[in-house]
């Protein structure tokens, strides 16, 4: 595709093989975007594809999103199909939650290594290639527990890591701001994805987790990034969509 007479937005999602990564592609392929996609192994990503109607606008790249070179891969395969990357989208992630001194040092740094270092090699890419253009948006996908812990699910973990996302989207939406890149962040509830698993022997008790009764489907945060990536006028928040969990549960 010549990127001169190509008006789309380009859009990088990580972990976009399933759940809310898939969900976001569509919607942005749906709006005429590209969209360029990760998954640890190429075969997810044909499967995504598929499900997506394999259209011409979709590019996955598989890879350990925890090495650098998986988000050099991501931005240069961007760059090359579409001209330019205007999105990116950490939404790769594992949550797992148990009682703290039960975590064991693999369980540590697989999740380290997902959450945090998934975020932080795409982003400095992001950084660099949106400032130097001027524009972009940067969206974390972080978690509601990280705003405000629950007494009924221990996850110090998780919490220890998306909690530092939600400071650090802060942090680098102001380091970023003269240049025009926005950082901001939406923070899940419990969501109806495969992260969780069985939704039938569970959902009575993460129906507790929320004032609200209920739990989010992928389509209330699909709702949420698209607003802050059309946003003029936002950035550096952390945007709850939780059913009101952030706001306290008893």
């Amino acid at each position: 595709m010549n990127a001169a007479t190509n008006n789309r937005r380009t859009v990088v999602i990580t972990g976009a093989s399933s759940g809310i990564g898939l969900a976001l592609a569509k919607a942005y392929i749906e709006r005429g975007d590209n969209v360029v996609g990760n998954a640890r192994s190429a075969a997810r990503l044909d499967a995504a594809a598929a499900q997506l109607g394999n259209p011409a606008n979709f590019v996955g790249v598989a890879g350990d999103i925890a090495e650098p070179a998986t988000a050099q891969a991501l931005f240069e395969t961007a760059i090359a199909r579409f001209g330019k990357v205007d999105v990116l989208i950490n939404n790769a992630g594992i949550f797992n939650a148990k009682p703290f001194h039960t975590y064991t040092p693999d369980e540590v740094d697989r999740l380290v290594d997902t959450n945090l270092k998934g975020f932080f090699y795409p982003s400095q890419r992001a950084a660099a290639h949106m400032a130097a253009n001027g524009s972009g948006h940067i969206v974390n996908i972080t978690a509601g527990i990280a705003v405000q812990p629950n007494v009924k699910v221990p996850a110090v973990l998780p919490v220890l890591v998306k909690g530092g996302l939600n400071s650090a989207t802060r942090a680098l939406a102001i380091e970023l701001a003269a240049s025009g890149v926005k950082v901001s962040a939406v923070a899940p509830g419990i969501i109806e994805t495969p992260l969780h698993g069985d939704y039938e022997g569970t959902r009575a008790f993460y129906n507790t987790l929320a004032p609200s009764g209920t739990t989010g489907t992928t389509d209330d945060v699909v709702d949420a990034v698209l607003y802050l990536t059309d946003a003029r006028f936002t950035s550096g928040v952390v945007l709850s969509v939780d059913g009101g969990a952030s706001a306290g549960t008893w």
